[in-house]
C-alpha cells in the first residue's frame, strides 16, 4: 500500500512540484513579507547617513557599517530612561493583570455561580472597546487622582485592556482541566485557595504563559494611551520616544529611528524565543472545548 494510500490527507505532496506549489513557496512568500521589514530595520540602522540619503548603490544591503546611529541613541537622548519606563511599565502591568485574571477565570469556570457565562461574555466584550474610545475618560480619571503624566497612569490604565483578554484565555484553559481533580481535592478537605494554589496553576502554567506573553506585548507596543497620558520626555515609553523625539519637524533621523525601533523590539523576540512552546501550548488549551 502507498504512502498516499495509508494517508489520503497528504496525497497532495507526494510530488515535488506539489510540494513546492502548496506548500514551500506559499511559505516562502509568508516569511518574506513577515521579516522582510525586520530586515530593512536592520540595514538601516548600520546605515551611514551618505548611504542612507544616497540614489545610488544598492539600498538593500550595506557597504560601509557604522554604529553611529546607536551612538547617538543611546548617548545623545534618553534612550535607556525610555527602555527602562518601557521595562517597568510592562511588567507591573503584567503582573497586576495576571493577579487578577487568574482569580476572575477561576471563578467564572469553577464556582458555577448564576451568571457565569454572561460575565464571561462580557469580560470578553470589555476587551473588543476600541482603546480610543476610553482614554478621554481614563484621562479625566487620572487627572482627578493627580496620576497624570507618571508611569502610574499607564500602569493603571494598560490592565484595562490586558485584564479581559487574559481572563478569556485563562477560562478557556482551565475549562480544559478534569474538574474530577478538584472534586477529589474537596473530598479530602483542601480548601479553594489550596486547590487553585496546589492544582490548578501548577497545571495551567502554559496558559499563564501564554497569557503572560500576550499581556506583556501589547503593554511593551501600546501607543495611544501612551501618547496621551505621558508628556514628559524622561517618563516616555520607547513606542513613543521614538517617534515624538527622533523627528524634528519634517526630519526624519532614520538612522536613530531605526536604531531604536530593533533594540526596542529585541527584548519581546527574546521573551518569545524562550517560552514559545508555552505559548503555543496555552494557546492550544484555550481553544479546546
Amino acid at each position: 500500500m502507498s504512502k498516499a494510500a495509508e494517508q489520503p490527507g497528504m496525497a497532495f505532496l507526494e510530488t515535488r512540484a506539489h510540494r513546492w506549489v502548496t506548500a514551500y513557496v506559499p511559505i516562502g512568500l509568508f516569511l518574506f513579507v513577515l521579516l522582510f521589514p525586520f530586515y530593512w530595520m536592520t540595514v538601516t540602522a548600520f546605515k551611514p547617513n551618505e548611504e542612507l540619503l544616497s540614489r545610488e548603490g544598492n539600498p538593500f544591503w550595506v557597504k560601509n557599517p557604522t554604529l553611529a546611529h546607536f551612538k547617538k541613541l543611546l548617548f545623545d537622548t534618553a534612550y535607556p530612561e525610555w527602555l527602562f519606563n518601557t521595562m517597568v511599565v510592562s511588567v507591573v502591568a503584567t503582573f497586576a493583570s495576571l493577579f487578577a485574571a487568574v482569580f476572575a477565570a477561576y471563578a467564572i469556570e469553577r464556582l458555577r455561580f448564576k451568571g457565569a457565562k454572561a460575565t464571561g461574555l462580557a469580560i470578553f466584550l470589555a476587551y473588543l472597546i476600541p482603546p480610543s474610545i476610553l482614554f478621554i475618560p481614563l484621562a479625566f480619571v487620572l487627572q482627578k487622582f493627580g496620576l497624570f503624566n507618571t508611569r502610574w497612569a499607564l500602569i493603571f490604565t494598560y490592565p484595562t485592556f490586558l485584564i479581559p483578554f487574559c481572563t478569556w484565555l485563562l477560562m478557556g484553559y482551565f475549562r480544559s482541566i478534569p474538574y474530577e481533580l478538584e472534586e477529589c481535592a474537596l473530598i479530602d478537605g483542601a480548601s479553594r485557595w489550596q486547590i487553585l494554589v496546589k492544582i490548578i496553576l501548577p497545571l495551567a502554567v502554559p496558559g499563564l504563559i501564554s497569557a503572560g506573553i500576550f499581556a506583556f506585548t501589547l503593554s511593551w507596543n501600546e501607543f495611544i494611551y501612551a501618547l496621551t497620558f505621558v508628556s514628559d520626555s524622561e517618563i516616555k515609553t520607547v513606542p513613543v520616544a521614538v517617534v515624538t523625539e527622533l523627528v524634528e519637524g519634517d526630519v526624519y533621523h532614520w538612522g536613530p529611528l531605526m536604531a531604536g525601533a530593533l533594540l526596542g523590539s529585541l527584548p519581546v523576540a527574546v521573551f518569545y524565543s524562550f517560552f514559545v512552546e508555552y505559548y503555543v501550548a496555552g494557546m492550544t488549551g484555550a481553544v479546546k472545548e
